[in-house]
């Protein structure tokens, strides 16, 4: 007898939820939970119907609180492909090379100006190295709000109406977080190493986030 094992979309029932970061290729990302099989679960887009299979070990942790939606996390970013959900996979072109032209350096990802240089220090830093960088890092950040920074990764679903409460309550309870405060103002690291980025916040309001290479990924108009 065949059986298949709970899956984290089952504690949903019948709620509706969105992936994040959302599944390239379809344009609604509001999903309803169908069934679960042995190795896929299967879901359907509330807009289209259409049904999509989403392999088990792709599926990440489920934020149950629903506030303003529920979301569930992916592993990896998925796009739908002749109707199949497979990673996806970013890809670089190189233009042809004219007869005797010399071979062209590997393509190189720019960076905005404004973030070279910040980096995270590893964990066995001394605590006054971690205070520093802290300060270091939310300074960049207030040079930079009135510009949205973008990375290969995909942006936390965050705003500045955000708050320490609701970010928690959004992406869960962070691996570490620290706290400092600098000419009045009160900067907050939350760390979420298994989704790729740190939240930063200021005065307790989300203000943006940042890579592990330390580049920042997102930042609120202010």
């Amino acid at each position: 007898m065949s059986f298949s094992l709970p899956s984290p979309l089952d504690q949903l029932g019948s709620r509706r939820f969105s992936f994040y970061p959302p599944i390239l290729g379809v344009e609604h990302n509001q999903w309803s939970f169908r069934r679960a099989a042995a190795n896929e679960i299967l879901v359907v887009n509330t807009r289209t119907l259409e049904e999509l299979s989403i392999p088990r070990h792709f599926i990440g942790e489920v934020s149950t609180i629903g506030e303003p939606v529920v979301i569930v996390g992916l592993l990896k970013e998925l796009e739908l492909n002749t109707g199949i959900v497979v990673p996806h996979v970013r890809r670089v072109i190189e233009m042809p090379r004219a007869v005797n032209d010399s071979p062209r350096p590997a393509a190189r990802r720019e960076q905005p100006a404004e973030i070279v240089g910040i980096r995270i220090e590893p964990d066995h830093s001394p605590p006054w190295r971690s205070r520093w960088l802290l300060g270091t890092v939310a300074a960049a950040l207030v040079a930079c709000v009135a510009i949205l920074s973008f990375s290969a990764h995909v942006e936390p679903p965050l705003n500045s109406r955000d708050t320490y409460n609701s970010v928690v309550a959004r992406l869960g309870p962070p691996a570490r977080e620290e706290s400092q405060t600098t000419n009045g103002k009160q900067y907050r690291r939350l760390s979420y190493p298994r989704r790729g980025f740190t939240v930063l916040l200021i005065d307790g309001h989300y203000a943006g986030a940042i890579d592990p290479a330390g580049r920042v990924i997102h930042a609120v108009r202010r």
